[in-house]
């Protein structure tokens, strides 16, 4: 029997050296719960050993029980009955059920809920599998949001009501924030919400591109407030499938397809308010998208895995020429760059949802000890990392989704005109890898997002964190990188149309900042003895950091031709009617 988590050492190679001694004290309260629960750890070494303990169950279920139906799941897909109610394919069904009775379906919720009470670094490692056994299903099973959301905003009635319910399986939820004409500008929404006299809520209109939004629970993103036309008028509200909610169309999609994307009516749906009116996008939606994000992060590392291990495995075994494909120095050359872009995503994505978890648990902890003389460093670390998480968790998604791309499409290459048929299942890998590119906000928007962290001097203060002060001296190549990124940066301030010229740089910049925080997390495992990494932390500085270096020179020279001579570079398509 094999497992998915065993079999691949980098798992738990990582989360050893990112040691997670303190985020267990953190979010086990000084292990406080193990007077109330007989489960929860006493310490952090058994905190560990549970953690491990789910990883190793995920995997066996992962390699044994889902795995094997991806296939069938991608031909068959979901079903729309006459009735608007949805039928999972078969293995969708079935790992849901599976996973909500091993409670992994509630990894990150508290104990008093059902749920596991682990952090998140732990369930982007669940994620990175189940997403190699079927990119898919992560999207189900990711959704455990919906539950964290409720828990983290609703009043104590929601959570009893929903939450225990989400952990085990029973319900399956859905994020409902995408309208027609509402994608990634969702300060556009116009699904509206309105109270009749006794104060109760109701929903109205239309909703696409929503994940399983035939699941029983809806956190709806909608208009509140009419005389606000941004961002300040929308509330989120929880709606329970029913009549009210009719399921119109189910998108046919790329890849997936296990997945089932809504197209979803609401006429007159009762709902509840979760925490206060008008805050529903910019606080709720937004703490929910960023734990999607990271879940992004996790699925395209998967996707990454499987496609590498495919690829690896057939050049080991195709002859040509009379000899095996991975003899051809080209072969190994895409190979190596191949499995050097997983593990970098891999550590990127692992230590971002490590700083999501000491945020998580430092606020916890300044919460309880506000007044103390202990809060002012509490709050001092928990502000570090906060601000670390609004750079590291879209870069993470922003890298892994690209690496996916790449790394799948490189499986293709490898196995030439087999991996073009579906024979094989690298071409189902490229399929399903394209989407991670643009859900939860597309490669674009991850730049956006994180480019204020790396022109605000963020990089080098993560570097700090993972390696110490004082490196630069140890690795001079890495603080050379740095030096010529602040250039960059330093020079797109410095123009006359800097707010253009930086939007332009920004992809190029955001490149050379996740490149050294890659370097230096390569550096650590490196120390921490974990096998290969010295390889890869070579590989990374001789072929990934001449590749952003040239990106650093574009910015550097000046050049803005693709906005100022846009119109002669991609001349408008004549209108032949």
């Amino acid at each position: 029997m094999g497992n998915f988590y065993e079999d691949n050492k980098d798992i738990a190679a990582t989360i050893d050296a990112l040691d997670l001694t303190e985020v267990a004290t953190l979010l086990e309260e000084n292990f406080r719960f193990a007077e109330e629960y007989d489960f929860a750890p006493k310490d952090a070494a058994s905190a560990i050993d549970n953690y491990k303990r789910a990883l190793s169950l995920c995997g066996d279920v992962c390699a044994n029980r889902i795995a094997p139906t991806a296939e069938e799941t991608d031909k068959v897909g979901n079903v729309l009955n006459d009735d608007g109610t949805v039928t999972y394919a078969p293995g969708i069904k079935l790992a849901i059920k599976l996973f909500g009775g091993s409670g992994l379906m509630g990894a990150t919720i508290p104990y008093r809920l059902g749920g596991l009470n682990m952090p998140c670094v732990v369930l982007t490692a669940l994620n990175d599998i189940v997403s190699r056994a079927d990119a898919s299903l992560m999207n189900m099973f990711g959704l455990q949001g919906i539950a964290e959301t409720i828990n983290a905003f609703a009043d104590e009635d929601l959570k009893q009501k929903y939450v225990p319910k989400l952990v085990t399986g029973e319900y399956t939820g859905a994020m409902v924030l995408t309208e027609p004409d509402a994608g990634s500008d969702l300060q556009s929404v116009k699904v509206s919400a309105h109270q009749d006299a006794d104060g109760n809520w109701f929903v109205n209109g239309v909703k696409r591109f929503i994940t399983n939004g035939c699941g029983d629970v809806l956190i709806v993103l909608a208009r509140t407030e009419p005389e606000f036309s941004d961002g300040r008028g929308l509330s989120c509200l929880l709606v329970e499938k029913g009549p009210w909610v009719k399921v119109r169309r189910l998108e046919h999609k790329l890849g997936i397809n296990g997945s089932p994307t809504c197209e979803l009516v609401f006429n007159e749906a009762p709902a509840k308010l979760i925490g206060q009116r008008k805050r529903g996008l910019i606080t709720y939606i937004m703490a929910l998208m960023n734990g999607a994000r990271m879940g992004i992060a996790a699925q395209g590392t998967g996707i990454g895995e499987a496609a590498y291990r495919a690829a690896r495995d057939y050049a080991a075994s195709r002859k040509q020429f009379g000899t095996t494909i991975d003899t051809f120095p080209a072969v190994r050359d895409l190979l190596s760059g191949m499995s050097v872009d997983v593990q970098a995503s891999r550590a990127l994505a692992y230590y971002a949802a490590k700083c999501v978890d000491m945020e998580t648990g430092l606020s916890r902890a300044f919460d309880k000890a506000k007044g103390t003389p202990e809060a002012p460093a509490l709050r001092t670390r928990m502000k570090l990392y906060g601000g670390f998480n609004k750079m590291l968790t879209p870069m993470a998604k922003y890298f892994a989704s690209e690496m996916s791309m790449r790394v799948s499409n490189g499986a293709v290459a490898v196995l030439g005109g087999s991996g073009y048929m579906k024979d094989y299942p690298v071409e189902r890998y490229l399929r399903d890898a394209r989407i991670t590119t643009i859900y939860e906000g597309t490669s674009q928007l991850q730049v956006v997002a994180a480019i204020a962290g790396v022109t605000g001097g963020l990089v080098a203060a993560v570097i700090n964190d993972i390696l110490g002060e004082g490196w630069s001296s140890a690795h001079p190549r890495m603080a050379t990188l740095l030096s010529l990124l602040d250039e960059a940066i330093a020079y797109v301030k410095g123009r006359e149309d800097a707010k253009d010229y930086h939007d332009l740089s920004a992809r190029r910049l955001v490149d050379a900042g996740i490149a050294l925080v890659v370097a230096a997390l390569f550096v650590k495992l490196e120390e921490k003895g974990v096998a290969g990494k010295h390889e890869a932390l070579w590989y990374w500085l001789n072929v990934e950091f001449p590749r952003v270096r040239a990106g650093l020179e574009v910015v550097k020279g000046g050049y803005a031709g693709a906005v100022t001579d846009f119109e002669a570079l991609a001349p408008a398509v004549p209108n032949l009617d």
